[in-house]
């Protein structure tokens, strides 16, 4: 019996030894899905969108050694009653309002910085359209009806088998993935899962065989078409998104602070939903745009792709919200109206014929909930309206 009580006990150190092996060795990964884990918690959630270097791999964009595009301060907008409230219903951290190019409203909320390098979620993929629209123009993309096959081959055999980059760019790939965030199981939250485990997000878009119709029929926001589109730039070029998006738009925009984006265990950019700047550099982003993406004395995406890419061009149904190439066209948009959006409260809105740009942050946990989206932008619509005729 004694010789047993030894054996069980030497067993029992083995596993004990094993175990703290085994945590020491995957300490980083088992760190990161804690981190994941309580990502969006009611109390962590503000300090985690400003943090998510900390939860993530991260690789930093340089901004180049040129000066900053510097933002001059207009006449001050003073908010109405109902922004306010709005607000603080939606968890706003970050607001930043230009007429003309001018700040006129910048304040920050929840004990939130402007120097915070706050994380874009969906915001992220008007940035790669834009790239797009700059390698189209050069020639290095040859067109927008190429299969995404051309320049990502890894995807033979798999659901976008057949997908030109047209139809992810229009999210009307008919590729089937479930983006319910609310769902554990849902795709996007294995993905989520294997992007804080550092996995390779190549491969788990290699994984998708399912589709629910024919590419280019249907509009269905589907997050990791986007994931293609980043293929598809870093196939056609032999270069990283992160790179090229710094040469050809972080570095010639002068922005304040340089970006980082969110990346998987190879190093690949996270560009769905991964790209973390200040209120103010977004901000810049949606007064390139509205100048037609001339901005800091150059022309940095070509004006035909800001016209392209904005314009309605998805196969919506009747009465769904427009979309373009990654970018979202509200119902009943005046021309020269349009907005990048991101889950959570995230967004830049564009209003050419009012010259105003509103980029908000936020920590909405509720964003999912009726009617808030619709809220969002009548509230964006107030206030461009109050400055329109200034």
């Amino acid at each position: 019996m004694r010789t047993f009580g030894k054996w069980l006990g030497r067993i029992l150190l083995a596993l004990v030894v094993a175990v703290v092996v085994v945590g020491l060795w995957k300490r980083e990964e088992i760190t990161r899905l804690l981190a994941v884990n309580s990502l969006f918690a009611e109390d962590k959630i503000v300090h985690n969108f400003s943090h998510m270097d900390d939860a993530f791999l991260s690789k930093p964009l340089s901004r180049g050694d040129g000066p900053t595009a510097e933002l001059s301060y207009g006449a001050e907008y003073a908010p109405s009653a109902p922004v306010n409230d709005w607000i603080k219903a939606r968890d706003v951290t970050a607001l930043v309002v230009l007429k003309d190019g001018q700040i006129v409203y910048e304040n920050y909320f929840k004990g939130t910085q402007p120097d915070d390098l706050r994380i874009s979620w969906s915001v992220a993929k008007s940035y790669l359209s834009a790239l797009v629209g700059i390698l189209l123009d050069e020639g290095a993309i040859a067109s927008l009806d190429d299969p995404v096959t051309t320049y990502a081959p890894k995807l033979k055999g798999t659901a976008y088998d057949g997908a030109t980059l047209r139809n992810v760019l229009n999210m009307a790939s008919g590729v089937t993935f479930d983006e319910d965030y609310l769902d554990p199981d849902s795709d996007i939250n294995k993905m989520g899962r294997a992007l804080a485990l550092g996995g390779e997000l190549d491969d788990f878009t290699a994984s998708l065989k399912d589709t629910f119709t024919t590419p280019g029929s249907q509009w269905q926001y589907v997050s990791i078409d986007t994931h293609v589109i980043g293929m598809v730039v870093r196939g056609a070029t032999g270069r990283s998104v992160t790179d090229l998006l710094s040469e050809k738009i972080i570095t010639p925009m002068g922005l304040e602070h340089a970006p980082y984006y969110v990346t998987d265990g190879a190093g690949v950019a996270f560009v769905l939903g991964g790209l973390n700047l200040t209120t103010r550099d977004y901000a810049r982003m949606g007064q390139m745009f509205l100048q037609n993406g001339r901005y800091n004395g150059q022309q940095i995406v070509p004006a035909d792709w800001v016209a392209a890419s904005t314009a309605p061009s998805a196969p919506t149904a009747e009465g769904q919200i427009g979309y373009g190439y990654q970018w979202w066209i509200p119902q009943g948009a005046t021309e020269g109206e349009f907005m990048a959006r991101g889950v959570y409260g995230q967004y830049i809105y564009i209003n050419r014929a009012d010259g105003v740009v509103i980029a908000t942050n936020a920590a909405d946990r509720k964003f999912r909930e009726a009617g808030v989206s619709d809220q969002n932008i009548a509230i964006f619509r107030q206030i461009s309206a109050a400055l329109g005729g200034t």
